[in-house]
């Protein structure tokens, strides 16, 4: 392997591992905080670690149509992207489960085919529905419980129809961000995120300065890393790599998950549940295609 390439995956790894142990962060801030708040704060504090990332490597003016362009698709993509971090973080609240919000939410890598495939007639591969039956028997085998049978609660729910949210979120944002300058994108979208985030935990919640400053390592992992350094790490690594390569290695994040949420004592799944993590990564794995990947924009999940 050459050694550019070497490198390129080295940082996608990174990548994936910095997203992975994000899950951990996150089951550990809503101790100290609600799910609004502390996806509120993570995506203000992201804003603001990501922007001189964009000052330094897309410099120079816009034009007037651009400009608009980028404020109507981050203002599409943002809130979705919203509504996606949003029942993911209230589901966690339930699971208090870095794998399992790992892996559910992974599934999203095998529903955009399937999406594309239903919504714009886009031809999908054998391998894409092979990858899903894997997926959803993965699903069966993570939630079954031994003497309780199949236990598919509130938690898992809405990080599985957050799993939507993300699919169309990355949908919207390879069909909106086409010549579009993509870290004013991802500002952009991150932007509309955090107003609507921080908007809402105003709301429906009471934030104090005390319970921030208690989450404080959580909301600064999932602000700085997650979004500013992994997000910088990314798109400076796509680049280089095979679009298809980059996928893959971009998905074990469910992996790194699970492995955070055993090491940091969080997670207590059984062992068909692994064996249903090992179905659901195997799917998306299946489901990986070249064609495919081009559906995988520059945009962090966390």
């Amino acid at each position: 392997m050459k050694k550019t390439n070497l490198w390129t995956n080295g940082l996608l790894l990174l990548t994936a591992m910095i997203w992975g142990f994000a899950f951990v962060a996150q089951v550990d801030g809503v101790n100290y905080v609600g799910p609004l708040t502390l996806n509120g704060t993570r995506f203000a504090l992201g804003v603001i670690s990501l922007l001189p990332v964009v000052l330094i490597f897309e410099k120079g003016r816009s034009s007037r149509e651009e400009r608009k362009k980028t404020f109507v698709a981050s203002l599409l993509a943002g809130t979705v992207l919203f509504c996606a971090s949003t029942l993911q973080q209230i589901g966690i609240v339930y699971t208090r489960s870095a794998g399992v919000a790992g892996f559910i939410t992974g599934l999203y890598i095998v529903l955009i085919p399937i999406a594309c495939f239903l919504i714009f007639r886009q031809k999908t591969g054998v391998q894409v529905w092979i990858g899903a039956v894997c997926a959803v028997v993965g699903l069966f085998l993570l939630c079954y419980k031994a003497g309780e049978g199949f236990r598919f609660g509130m938690g898992e729910l809405l990080i599985l129809v957050g799993s939507f949210f993300w699919t169309a979120h990355m949908i919207l944002v390879d069909r909106l961000g086409k010549n579009l300058r993509s870290l004013h994108f991802a500002w952009g979208q991150f932007f509309v995120c955090a107003i609507w985030g921080v908007v809402s935990m105003f709301l429906f919640e009471t934030p104090t300065l005390g319970g921030i400053l208690e989450a404080k390592w959580a909301i600064l992992y999932c602000g700085v890393l997650s979004v500013g350094v992994a997000y910088t790490l990314q798109v400076i690594a796509q680049k280089r790599a095979d679009p298809t390569f980059a996928a893959i290695l971009l998905s074990t994040e469910s992996v790194f998950s699970a492995i955070g949420g055993a090491v940091f004592g969080m997670d207590h799944i059984s062992a068909l549940g692994y064996a249903g993590c090992a179905l659901i990564f195997a799917g998306v794995l299946i489901s990986q295609r070249p064609d495919k990947a081009k559906a995988l924009p520059n945009c962090p999940k966390e």
